[in-house]
């Protein structure tokens, strides 16, 4: 195994350890990591400016604009879970593997007398089949694992690739498929925006709003919390007045307790630290958003995304 392999694959395992075996969460290691990775992603409010090809290609294709096919490759690939499971070979390897391995591992995978196979070290460091089935095939007699050995090669390949599915279904989120969220009362929900949002907008706001999301659950996302990376409009800015009567504004960059990093008109990078005499107005766009997020109920929420789907 190469490097990148095994990075690739310690970065999918720790997604894996967190999201289905709890007992791995009290390893100190995994403390540090995490520890690690929290200090590494401390930013109160942004992160550095992309260059402008990069920030089109992140407008063009986001991560919630992405089809479902598209946002569980992206996520395949940001995890290290490897190439995407054969699915047919997982449908044939599926009754194989009821029949001869769920009585100890468990229908999906996830152990019963026997260990998950989710986290095994041999199913990870595994793409298709070319670890699984020589280790299938000759199995752990030592431990308790049978041998497979009048089984054919096909077979055990797909009960490897049935495997990777199963990985692949508790690790990549992004294959989750949104069925219907369009259930509330377009009626409540036009009462609800007319009440709430016109205080800020107005109708030409929301003229063909159903039409300009890809899916419904954009457009309930959108609405919620509308992205400020994709309209400048909805950057953070902040005027900071200086002892001597100097005033700077522009938008905001990073703001914590001791210093904040302001862009102004022109393009330049201000760092001001926050001592005596330094005065701080923020103005942030979604303010409003983010009070209307603390009452918004569920209701209220299916309502509005049931109107606004309505206008086209």
């Amino acid at each position: 195994m190469d490097l990148y392999t095994g990075v690739r694959r310690l970065n999918g395992m720790k997604q894996l350890c967190l999201n289905s075996w709890p007992r791995w969460l009290s390893h100190p290691v995994l403390h540090v990591v995490v520890a690690v990775f929290a200090v590494l992603s401390v930013t109160a409010i942004g992160q550095e400016e992309p260059s402008a090809g990069q920030n089109s290609a992140q407008q063009r294709k986001t991560y919630q604009n992405m089809t479902p096919d598209q946002r569980a490759a992206a996520t395949r690939a940001f995890l290290g879970l490897g190439p995407e499971p054969n699915k047919a070979a997982a449908a044939r390897g599926a009754p194989l593997f009821q029949q001869n391995c769920a009585f100890c591992h468990g229908q999906n995978a996830h152990g019963v007398t026997a260990p998950s196979l989710i986290t095994s070290d041999e199913v990870l460091s595994d793409d298709h089949g070319e670890r699984l089935t020589p280790f299938l095939k000759a199995g752990r007699p030592d431990k308790g694992m049978p041998a497979f050995a009048t089984m054919s090669d096909e077979q055990l390949n797909d009960i490897a690739e049935f495997l990777h599915l199963q990985v692949e279904d508790v690790a990549n989120r992004g294959t989750y498929h949104v069925l219907n969220i369009v259930v509330g009362n377009p009626v409540q929900g036009e009462t609800y925006v007319k009440a709430r949002c016109m205080k800020c907008h107005t109708a030409e706001t929301f003229a063909h709003i159903g039409s300009s999301f890809g899916s419904p659950d954009q457009l309930q996302r959108g609405w919620i919390w509308p992205a400020s990376s994709e309209n400048s409009k909805l950057a953070i800015s902040a005027t900071v007045k200086q002892p001597g009567g100097a005033t700077l504004t522009g938008r905001v960059k990073v703001i914590n307790d001791f210093r904040i990093t302001v862009v102004d008109s022109a393009g330049q990078t201000h760092v001001i630290n926050r001592g005596p005499g330094i005065e701080v107005e923020i103005n942030d766009p979604l303010a409003d958003h983010q009070e209307m997020i603390q009452t918004l109920t569920n209701n209220d929420m299916h309502n509005v995304t049931a109107y606004l789907a309505t206008l086209k």
